[in-house]
């Protein structure tokens, strides 16, 4: 790590930058440090271990990829203001060799983020390690397998990068009675020397405006990448709740030199139907429009980051049942458009939600 600080550039924006928490640091305490005491008879807070574990049969042209994952999340509370947090991913995708035959393939193992954060306040925390890249919505509220409504990622998911490495500061306040701001703002240091723990030299951040009475965020990104060709992404997103009904959409753009795009989906629940009610109040459906349109980079660049080598539409419906809390059952159907050629996107599974309290809770 000591070869990272020895990059002028880096250094530059890390002096820039400390200044500025020193200072937010120093207002916020002064005035709202009493706001922030947490009185003597409140539980003492407990490691917990969740995540998520699923398997996938995916079908992608007419070949099957057979999915298996668990994504185990840790959260160790450190007193009052610290808490260390971290997600890995055990993933194996098997196929059949073209010959026929068994399936076969590998397991990666994926450290997505293990951070440290600091709660100074209830507007400001600050963040050590590696975290998810606050980069547009999808990477850091919709990943989970339990959380997303389709298994499928978005056609522009790896135009930024997933995971960073550096420092972070996040948080948020009331504008007024109707309105509530959101912030971000990182810088994440170049890391080669593992493959779980890649992340690139850039410095970004997100800020959205959520409006309580409407349940509606808008919000903006930006990344600029300080290494190599030095390109800016930017992106926007919109999500709602409604407050009538069991439905919620989602949507994102987003553009860089590698190409650009967005995609807009949306979940209902069909617990208002009159017939069948049990079984209603455990069926959701979902569906999810996108395209993509190539960069200026060269197909087969895109296709190494995951982009789809041209420009490429898609449509998909799924529907999701839940078993019960923490376990459901889902399959989908998606049909994509491109000049590389159209193709049929078949998804059914299972997915899992597990929590576990690491210890006992009490009072203080």
């Amino acid at each position: 790590m000591l070869s990272l600080w020895k990059k002028e550039g880096l250094r530059r924006w890390l002096k820039a930058l400390l200044p500025v928490c020193a200072g937010l640091f120093l207002f916020l305490s002064l005035t709202t440090g009493p706001a922030a005491a947490q009185s003597s008879d409140v539980e003492k807070p407990v490691p917990i271990l969740t995540g998520t574990a699923g398997t996938f049969s995916f079908v992608t042209a007419g070949q099957q990829t057979l999915d298996a994952q668990i994504n185990p999340v840790l959260l160790v509370p450190l007193g009052d203001h610290w808490l260390v947090e971290s997600r890995a991913e055990f993933e194996g995708a098997f196929q059949r060799p073209p010959g026929g035959g068994p399936y076969g393939g590998q397991v990666s193992k994926n450290l997505d983020y293990a951070q440290a954060d600091y709660i100074a306040n209830p507007y400001v925390t600050v963040t050590l390690g590696r975290f998810l890249t606050p980069f547009g919505i999808f990477n850091e509220r919709l990943y989970p397998i339990w959380i997303r409504s389709l298994q499928q990622d978005p056609l522009i998911l790896p135009l930024s990068a997933e995971s960073s490495d550096g420092m972070m500061l996040r948080g948020g306040f009331a504008v007024d009675p109707k309105a509530n701001f959101t912030y971000a703002a990182y810088v994440s240091a170049i890391s080669t020397g593992h493959n779980n723990l890649q992340s690139d030299r850039n410095v970004g951040g997100r800020m959205s405006f959520f409006f309580p009475g409407t349940r509606v965020e808008v919000g903006a990104s930006f990344q600029k990448l300080l290494q190599d060709t030095r390109t800016n992404a930017f992106g926007f997103h919109f999500t709602w709740w409604s407050t009538r009904l069991p439905l919620n959409v989602h949507s994102e753009y987003a553009r860089s030199n590698q190409g650009s795009g967005y995609w807009v989906d949306g979940a209902y629940r069909l617990s208002q139907l009159h017939f069948w009610q049990k079984a209603m109040r455990r069926t959701e459906i979902a569906g999810r429009a996108e395209q993509f349109f190539s960069g200026s980079i060269s197909p087969d660049e895109a296709a190494a980051l995951g982009l789809a080598p041209a420009n490429t539409r898609e449509g998909e419906f799924g529907l999701n049942y839940y078993l019960q809390d923490g376990l459901k059952v889902l399959g989908s159907y998606g049909r994509q458009f491109s000049s590389a050629g159209n193709l049929n996107l078949w998804t059914v599974g299972i997915a899992y939600r597990f929590l576990i309290p690491l210890g006992r809770s009490g009072a203080q």
